[in-house]
């Protein structure tokens, strides 16, 4: 049975785990808050380019103009680019296994493809570096701050390089888009080609330019918005199940104290009683 010094040592230790966690808790809380409002700034965006994209679209399909474009050129899945967004730390719940797992799921249901990974994320680049061979990128430190448009330009510019010299067939993404501070929503997507929104009503626009012309420069700016608004989603998401399970973490700890010291008042009353009966057998034995 622990010595009641041993128990001591242990809640000690299970206080301090506490102040960590509800420390962390504190800090991915106002973090979380930050890429919230990132998240709910960059939505309207991708809205409103998706609805002109799907405008111009229309528009170019009408006069036979989409069909040269090089980012809506179909190709048999040959070889298939997968980008991979985890977060750079852990300590935050299912959050990266649950992205690794899908990614893996992904990989196992194109055995016969040839699948390249884009790793955006320290977790992500941890597990597939000893276990796939094919990895064509690494970002390690993107979500060290908050994501930076910079980076997601940089990697669209070099996705959309490979698909143009037909490098790779396809591109999909595999993240979390952030829904509520108890929920995100794991999510694979295609990112290329470019799968044009379904038609609507379409605005009168004037054009300056051929509509088709205007399509071809008009997507790559979309695979951009894409990329970052999945980087930015990510990031919220992360926080978010951070500061649950710091929470939670936070709240076990309470009940691994509570046990510990009822164990330990159950240790120092039966020491008390026993040194009750060795004083009165003592006196007796003095009789």
């Amino acid at each position: 049975m622990p010595s009641l010094i041993d128990l001591r040592r242990r809640i000690r230790s299970v206080k301090n785990t506490q102040q960590i966690t509800k420390a962390m808790k504190v800090v991915s809380a106002a973090k979380l808050r930050r890429a919230q409002d990132r998240v709910i700034a960059a939505r309207p965006y991708a809205q409103i380019i998706q609805r002109m994209l799907a405008n111009v679209a229309q528009a170019a399909a009408e006069q036979n103009e989409d069909e040269e474009i090089e980012l809506l050129a179909r190709r048999p899945e040959k070889r298939i680019l997968l980008l991979v967004i985890t977060a750079d730390r852990g300590l935050a719940g299912a959050f990266n296994s649950n992205v690794i797992r899908t990614a893996q799921k992904f990989i196992g249901e194109h055995r016969e493809t040839e699948v390249h990974l884009e790793l955006i994320g320290r977790k992500g680049r941890e597990f597939f570096k000893r276990r796939h061979s094919k990895i064509t990128g690494e970002y390690t430190t993107l979500f060290q701050k908050p994501p930076r448009y910079e980076d997601a330009l940089e990697i669209a510019r070099k996705v959309i390089e490979m698909f143009r010299k037909a490098e790779i067939d396809s591109i999909y993404v595999v993240g979390n888009n952030f829904k509520s501070m108890m929920a995100s929503l794991l999510v694979t997507a295609r990112l290329l080609p470019v799968e044009l929104p379904e038609k609507q009503e379409q605005i009168d626009y004037i054009y300056e330019q051929p509509p088709g012309e205007l399509l071809a420069a008009l997507l790559p700016r979309y695979i951009e918005s894409q990329i970052y608004r999945a980087m930015l989603e990510s990031d919220a998401a992360q926080h978010a199940a951070r500061m649950t399970a710091m929470e939670a973490a936070s709240s076990n700890a309470s009940d691994v104290i509570s046990a510990l010291t009822l164990r330990m008042n159950r240790v120092r009353q039966a020491s008390i009683t026993r040194e009750i009966i060795e004083i009165v057998s003592g006196a007796a034995a003095l009789d």
